[in-house]
């Protein structure tokens, strides 16, 4: 919890940023989900300077314990920054402190979107059916947009996977991640082999990867007509093939109990896909797409895993990540059927495993 002593020092802090005379800020509260960051929702009455008047605003700070994959405040801040140059439906970055001088912890402040990320309400509300082509349309255009960001840029000269083959690269974290981890886990170990052994082309030019683009990090408007309002959560970005994104927006895990709705649970390839390509004026190789879920399944396993040792190593009490590492026995299930389906079906011409 913020003390009343740090809420102050951040009031102080944000107005020297935002060149204003005075911030004050109301009790912050705790905004659900984060179990990798913690993200507080403030009022701020602004006087004086750019932004003067009533603003909502988000801080996002570290949790307790983190993921050592994840990106650093101050690097998100960045990728929120080009990204929202690029034109993505992002809150508006408006000031981070990268070195915990202020609260002891790095944090930054942006604008509060309006809407719900919650997966369940996006997956499975009916009331937004007659919509879903609409929004898993305008999604496929966010992405575009984000995939807009191509290297070299210095301000994300941060990244990894620049002039690098990404699922290589993934391959090597992955074994990496699996070793470093104190019980065996071969299914995973088998999935891992399988994406060596079917490894697509590199791409002629890699893009920004949101890396964690998926159904709980978008955030929809339901009022009225529904309408995306924010891609949040940016700490797993890298450069990485366009198609990445794609699988892990797929990907079975991610659809919330929506099987039947490939893309997060929400809607389906073929809007996706219209929606990315007027936006980005590019093709993809979307019937590759279930290599992609299965690298993204792999991924999400070991994710699971990690943050279930938060818990048992002692790190830090929580039954949510206890409960997020029983995921991984799910995922090897569905890493065994989709491996499968592409051995016997293939992927060119084929429209996704489902």
């Amino acid at each position: 919890m913020l003390t009343d002593e740090q809420l102050q020092a951040i009031a102080s802090w944000a107005a020297g940023q935002l060149g204003a005379e005075r911030v004050r800020l109301s009790a912050p509260v705790k905004m659900s989900g984060g179990a990798i960051q913690e993200n507080w929702a403030l009022d701020a009455e602004i006087s004086g300077g750019p932004y003067a008047g009533s603003v909502p605003l988000v801080l996002r700070t570290d949790a307790p314990s983190g993921v050592s994959v994840s990106h650093p405040r101050a690097h998100e801040f960045a990728l929120l920054k080009a990204a929202f140059g690029a034109g993505t439906t992002v809150p508006e970055p408006l000031a981070v402190e990268p070195d915990g001088a202020v609260t002891g912890k790095p944090f930054y402040l942006m604008r509060r979107a309006t809407g719900t990320a919650n997966p369940r309400t996006l997956a499975r509300d009916a009331g937004l059916d007659p919509h879903r082509p609409a929004i898993t349309e305008a999604l496929g255009r966010e992405l575009a947009r984000i995939h807009s960001i191509t290297p070299p840029r210095t301000d994300l000269d941060f990244l990894k996977g620049a002039g690098t083959d990404p699922v290589t690269r993934r391959v090597a974290e992955f074994r990496a991640q699996l070793d470093a981890l104190p019980d065996a886990h071969p299914i995973l170990e088998l999935g891992i082999r399988w994406l060596e052994l079917n490894k697509p082309e590199t791409p002629d030019t890699l893009v920004l990867g949101h890396g964690d683009f998926r159904c709980g990090n978008l955030m929809v408007d339901t009022s009225g007509t529904p309408r995306v309002t924010a891609v949040l959560d940016w700490e797993f970005s890298s450069w990485s093939d366009p198609l990445e994104d794609v699988g892990w927006i797929c990907a079975r895990c991610w659809r919330f109990g929506a099987d039947q709705r490939g893309v997060g649970g929400i809607g389906d390839l073929a809007d996706f896909s219209r929606g990315y390509e007027a936006e980005g004026g590019r093709a993809l190789n979307w019937a590759s797409v279930p290599y992609w879920e299965v690298l993204a399944t792999v991924r999400w396993a070991i994710i699971a895993l990690h943050q279930g040792e938060r818990h048992l190593s002692g790190r830090e009490f929580s039954m949510e990540l206890a409960l997020t590492a029983r995921k991984a026995a799910e995922m090897e299930y569905d890493v065994l059927l989709l491996t499968k389906w592409i051995d016997e079906n293939g992927l060119e011409g084929q429209g996704g495993a489902g």
